[in-house]
Order: structure tokens, then sequence, then C-alpha cells
């Protein structure tokens, strides 16, 4: 399947980059994909599901929603914390870069449950990520899961076309990302049709027990309260849950609880289970992104 898109000149530079560096990012995470720029056109050249994810994944950088050179954790980490064995390395050098981006690695070594409450950037899903393929790696764990509720911005599924999964694909995308600036393109998919690893919406985890595992679940702040108590009973013996989430983006109807506040009002002090917080000091993407937390915070959004 080949398919052709052109890029608006005020958004060459959001999509191409400075030399094409973000088109060199794609193809590094895309190697399957034959990606070519051309002007002010883009063609991409793959299987249907495939071009269909880079196509996705284009109109995300044009719309300014993503940024493929942006999608690890920088290197100007703080040079005082401690080298303790809590340094991640794979293809890239992935590590803490705040005091509390640490003290989330070493409460995910030290807690079966894990809560990572905070905005947008801060690291939350991209070192659970980063942890569950450590712990992949160093046998501790058979597979890894990651999951998501369907639900954002107030969009309904029903009135989208195509089948469930090509409905609830665009929900997860940002976990392929954070896996794909990790691990292969290639083999990611190996792993995935050998199902260790495994990328799926919440509704897929009622009636499972998830043991061996490392448990990811993402966006945390869209589950309804139902939702929340049945994924955290899916837990089996030897795994490991973290549990991710923003409070001030609930995408839930007004009268609706969210199922991570009220987790977060239940499950504090239960054994076992930890609540580790977040603020726009530890933002870790663009710059910029602090600074609009920041004005969002002074008008109370």
């Amino acid at each position: 399947m080949e398919i052709r898109i052109i890029i608006p000149e005020d958004k060459r530079l959001d999509v191409f980059g400075v030399y094409d560096e973000k088109i060199k990012e794609l193809r590094r995470m895309y190697p399957s994909v034959k990606i070519h720029a051309r002007g002010s056109e883009l063609r991409i050249r793959g299987s249907q599901a495939d071009v269909e994810m880079v196509k996705e994944r284009v109109m995300d950088m044009m719309r300014g929603r993503w940024d493929p050179t942006e999608t690890q954790l920088p290197e100007n980490y703080d040079e005082t914390l401690p080298e303790d064995g809590t340094i991640i390395t794979f293809k890239k050098r992935i590590r803490p870069l705040t005091e509390r981006q640490l003290e989330y690695v070493r409460s995910i070594e030290a807690n079966d449950v894990i809560f990572a409450i905070g905005p947008a950037g801060t690291g939350k899903t991209f070192l659970a990520v980063a942890m569950a393929v450590k712990y992949l790696r160093e046998g501790r764990v058979e597979r890894i899961v990651l999951t998501r509720p369907a639900v954002e911005a107030g969009e309904n599924l029903g009135f989208l076309p195509g089948s469930y999964e090509e409905k609830v694909y665009p929900y997860l995308i940002p976990l392929y990302d954070a896996l794909y600036s990790m691990i292969p393109y290639d083999r990611v998919r190996r792993m995935m049709d050998a199902r260790v690893v495994e990328v799926a919406p919440l509704a897929y985890m009622r009636g499972r027990t998830l043991s061996d595992a490392f448990i990811i679940l993402d966006e945390a702040q869209n589950t309804k309260t139902v939702q929340m108590k049945m994924f955290l009973t899916r837990i089996g013996p030897r795994s490991k849950v973290v549990i991710t989430g923003d409070i001030t983006q609930i995408d839930l109807p007004k009268h609706m609880e969210s199922g991570l506040v009220e987790a977060e009002r239940i499950l504090q002090g239960v054994e076992g289970i930890d609540f580790v917080y977040f603020s726009k000091e530890d933002v870790s993407r663009h710059h910029i992104v602090k600074r609009i937390i920041e004005a969002y915070d002074r008008v109370g959004k």
C-alpha cells in the first residue's frame, strides 16, 4: 500500500524538522515502512496497518500533538541524582531526570501496585514502560500488558468507522510509541505475535487473571469506578502493576466519578500500594510544556 500526503507550507517544519530530522526518526521507529520526502510531498509505502500507523503519526505532527524526536527522556538529567542501580539502559540511555522520577522508579521496585499521578510530560508512562522492558529482559516477568480506557475528549466510539479494534487503535498509539522508542520495531511485532507484549483497550481485561506480568494502565483518570475495580482485581501472582493518570484531564461525563480519583481515596495506606505524585517541575518534554502547564494553573484550568 502507498499513500501520498501533501504537507502545507506552514506545517513543513512540524513534520520534516530541521534537515529532515523528524523524518529520519520516523524511519528509525518504523523500518518496515518506506518514507520518502520530496518538496512538500510525503510518500509512505508498506503494509496497510503500518502505513495507517505512520499516517496517523504524521497527522499528529501536523496538529502539533507529537514530535518523534521527543519520544525519549532527554540526556540533560540532574547530575546530583545518585548512581545507585536505578538507571535503565536500552538502545538509548533512559534514566530518572528528577528526584520525583527517581522516587517513582524506586517505588516500582518496592511495591506491587504503584499509582503515578501528575501532569503530562512528567515521564509517568515512559518510565513505567522502560521498567516493564527491564523486568522482561531480566526474566522477572514473562510478559508486558499495556492498556488504556478507550475514552477521550467526549468522542463516542459507536459513531467512528471500522471494527472495534480499528476504533480503539488511536487511543493506544502513545503506548506503541513508548515501546518503539526502546525496542526495534520488528522485534516489538514479533513479541506481540508471541503475546509476550500485549497492547489492548481496558475492556479486554475483563474476566482475565494476569499473572507473571508487568501491567500498565495508562490514562487511568478516564476509567469509571467499576472499571478500576475490575482492573485491580485482574492482578495475578508475581505481577507488577503501574497505574498512571492526570486527574486534571478527566474526559468522563461531569456526573461520573473517575476511578482513579476514587482509588486514590480508598487505597491510601494499603500495604503494597504506593502513590507517587508528579508536578510541573518533573516535566521532561519540550521546555514549553512546563510553561503551558503553569499558564493553565494560573487560570485554574
